[in-house]
């Protein structure tokens, strides 16, 4: 067991002792790549630095070899300007009067012609020349290898200027080609500034009409809420009121049906005292009472008969003498059953009253009932189409937002579009007429360029024949 565990132990020793090493190694070679990358930044740092001189240095010196080149065009400019000049006062027709004066004929004859050829060539270039100062044309490769061709000593040794002349019908070409270009850019430029301003004006009206209608849509929302919030609050209310009433009609009729019922059984009651006391001191009456209302007038008759007849009856012997007669209080009784009478009456009355206002109540009730049953109806009705209402308007923003969003984003992407014609065309339509009338005037001195040098070849040829 002890020699398996030292084995193990040994194996982990060897095991971290290498991975120990392993880190060391990368703990170095992070070392080595941190000092290059120092010196990778250092290096970097140094080349920036240098750049930056460099452009400095470059900015100085194009500037300087620009103001350089200007001069050297200026006085070159002059200086074809002066020879011309010269060359123009040497062949005017007084100087070339004077020179058959006083020159011998042979000789300027010769001369006359050389001079001819120079000074036509001269001409053209200056033409050309000054067309090109003037315009202010600097990418035009063409002026200046026609410059450079006119310059050149085989324009006078090869006796000819077909190729300058082809050059200058080129570039007349060319000329006109960039002037319908600028034209055909301008009439789309124009009619694109139309179309699209045309259509922004539309999309702004747009999204005011949209804006417009969905401000609309939330204040109809907002009122239709409001409306339906108090119609449902009514319809609440109203059947609460249908609750209340209902239950106090219920406890009024109950409460009359036990007033009734205690008026009827006291009525019952003095009924049958009243009754009672009429047996014993009125039995006439009582019998009578007995008998009902509904006896007919000759029953009636037989009744007063027999008791007429009682009344005559003879009288039978007096008892024997006891004590004295038992008197009844007949002459009281009256009194109290007509108090009886009176409040028999007084309950009669009250049934009556008790009844006739039951029966308004209950009239009062049914009306009250049918006139909130059809008000919930209206109500109802009411709150369903202002539920309707409300669903279209929200229905009517929703439509109206997606409608302003999409013509929003639309309204964007034409502005965007205006502003890059703006980038494209502005340049163009501020200096159309400029460039027109700078073209015109170089397509002019091309053209006077070409019958100066067509005009020097003739001469030429027909001098040497």
């Amino acid at each position: 067991v002890y020699e398996e565990l030292m084995k193990a132990k040994k194996k982990e020793v060897d095991t971290l002792t290498e991975s120990i090493e392993k880190k060391v190694q990368e703990v170095g070679e992070l070392g080595v790549s941190v000092v290059a990358m120092k010196d990778d930044l250092t290096d970097t740092e140094a080349a920036l630095m240098a750049d930056n001189d460099f452009l400095a240095n470059l900015d100085t010196s194009c500037k300087k070899k620009r103001a350089e080149w200007d001069e050297r065009s200026k006085t070159r400019a002059d200086e074809l300007t002066a020879l011309g000049e010269t060359i123009k006062l040497l062949n005017d027709d007084d100087a070339l009067d004077l020179f058959k004066r006083t020159l011998p004929s042979a000789s300027a004859s010769f001369a006359q012609v050389q001079v001819n050829i120079m000074s036509l060539r001269v001409r053209a270039l200056n033409m050309i020349r000054k067309i090109a100062s003037a315009s202010g044309i600097h990418n035009r490769p063409g002026l200046d290898f026609l410059m450079l061709a006119l310059s050149g000593h085989k324009a006078m040794s090869r006796g000819g200027f077909e190729k300058v002349i082809k050059m200058c019908d080129d570039m007349v070409a060319e000329l006109k080609k960039e002037q319908f270009a600028d034209e055909s850019k301008k009439e789309f430029c124009s009619v694109q500034f139309d179309q699209m301003d045309n259509k922004r004006k539309g999309l702004e009206r747009s999204v005011e009409n949209a804006a417009r209608e969905i401000s609309r849509a939330k204040d109809a929302i907002e009122t239709l809420t409001e409306e339906i919030a108090a119609l449902e609050a009514g319809i609440v209310k109203l059947d609460k009121s249908v609750v209340a009433a209902t239950e106090q009609r219920r406890a009024e009729n109950q409460e009359f049906k036990d007033e009734l019922a205690a008026n009827s059984a006291a009525k019952e009651l003095l009924v049958k005292a009243r009754k009672r006391l009429n047996q014993f001191y009125n039995p006439t009456v009582a019998l009578l009472a007995a008998a009902g209302a509904h006896q007919t007038a000759a029953s009636s008759l037989a009744l007063i008969e027999i008791a007429e007849h009682t009344h005559h009856k003879e009288a039978p012997p007096p008892p024997p003498a006891t004590w004295d007669a038992y008197t009844t209080k007949s002459g009281q009784s009256g009194g109290v059953v007509a108090m009886l009478d009176l409040l028999i009456k007084d309950l009669d009355k009250d049934i009556t009253e008790s009844k006739l206002d039951e029966q308004n109540s209950q009239s009062d009730y049914e009306t009250m009932m049918k006139e909130s049953a059809a008000k919930r109806t209206e109500d109802s009705k009411s709150l369903s189409a202002k539920l309707e209402d409300k669903a279209d308007a929200e229905k009517a923003l929703s439509d109206y937002t997606e409608v302003k969003k999409a013509t929003t984003s639309e309204l964007m992407a034409t502005l965007k579009y205006i502003q890059s014609l703006h980038l494209e065309c502005d340049w163009l339509l501020q200096y159309f007429a400029t460039r027109k009338a700078a073209r015109s005037d170089e397509i002019d001195a091309l053209l006077k360029a070409k019958a100066v040098l067509s005009g020097a070849d003739m001469s030429f040829l027909q001098t040497r024949t």
